[in-house]
């Protein structure tokens, strides 16, 4: 039995991954996959998010005590949640088995306009400050985050059904953000194996950002087609097929 942590984005939740852990557990045996959320996001939506990725990964550390997820763990980590697993890796690799980090970047490896493509941030503005209906808000989200056409409908009702339900708190989202934008990431390459994941379809975080950490790092990359930055909802098929083949070459029979 293996034990695999998924964490996602910026103000994003457990709800967002959708049917993707139960394809997954499907698909690699003795997998068992446990989703947390940080702090500020879906069930914990009345926590106050702190403002360093440092910070929210000793919160992510003392929730997976809590839930009594032994480690060594393999993380699975979307965006932002990639940040917070790097950090993790460094800061205590014990508790690391493996990392699949998938569209994410950070300093001081891509610059800022790599990292945020300078287009989505008036339509980030209008989701942090606007009053957009939670339907109108997702649909925003869908754009910026999904290079499918059309909508998926039912994905996304079930996105307003989260959004209605564990509102997240202005404060807490631009909290979130300033973790991103100011985490910079050590020098060397983490000390457990890597697997980084990028969609060439990105429209929020440009694809570069994993291949320069692909390059600082010398761990392997694989760049999905045409993919947007939420890969896991794109082609899950895909991301289930290239952690299988990661994983086989780790633990060649």
């Amino acid at each position: 039995m293996s034990d695999w942590v998924f964490l996602r984005g910026l103000t994003r939740e457990s709800a967002h991954w959708g049917d993707f852990p139960a394809r997954f557990e499907a698909a690699l045996p003795g997998a068992r996959v446990h989703l947390i959320d940080l702090p500020g996001n879906g069930a914990r939506r009345g926590e106050r998010s702190p403002a360093t990725v440092a910070d929210i990964v000793a919160d992510v550390r003392a929730q997976r005590h809590r839930l009594g997820i032994a480690g060594p763990v393999h993380l699975l980590a979307l965006s932002l949640g990639a940040m917070v697993a790097t950090q993790w890796l460094h800061s205590a690799p014990q508790d690391i088995a493996s990392s699949v980090l998938v569209n994410t970047s950070m300093r001081p490896f891509s610059p800022l306009h790599h990292r945020l493509q300078p287009h989505n941030l008036p339509t980030l503005l209008r989701l942090l400050v606007g009053r957009a209906s939670p339907e109108a808000a997702e649909r925003l989200i869908w754009r910026m985050t999904s290079a499918r056409s059309p909508v998926d409908e039912a994905v996304l009702a079930a996105w307003v059904a989260a959004r209605v339900l564990r509102p997240v708190q202005a404060a807490n989202a631009l909290r979130q953000l300033l973790a991103a934008a100011r985490f910079r990431a050590p020098h060397g390459a983490p000390p457990r194996p890597v697997l980084l994941l990028t969609s060439r379809g990105d429209r929020l975080v440009h694809s570069r950002c994993s291949q320069a950490l692909a390059r600082a790092w010398g761990c392997p990359l694989a760049q999905h087609p045409d993919a947007g930055h939420d890969l896991p909802l794109d082609d899950p098929d895909w991301v289930i097929a290239r952690v299988r083949e990661w994983v086989a070459h780790m633990n060649p029979a």
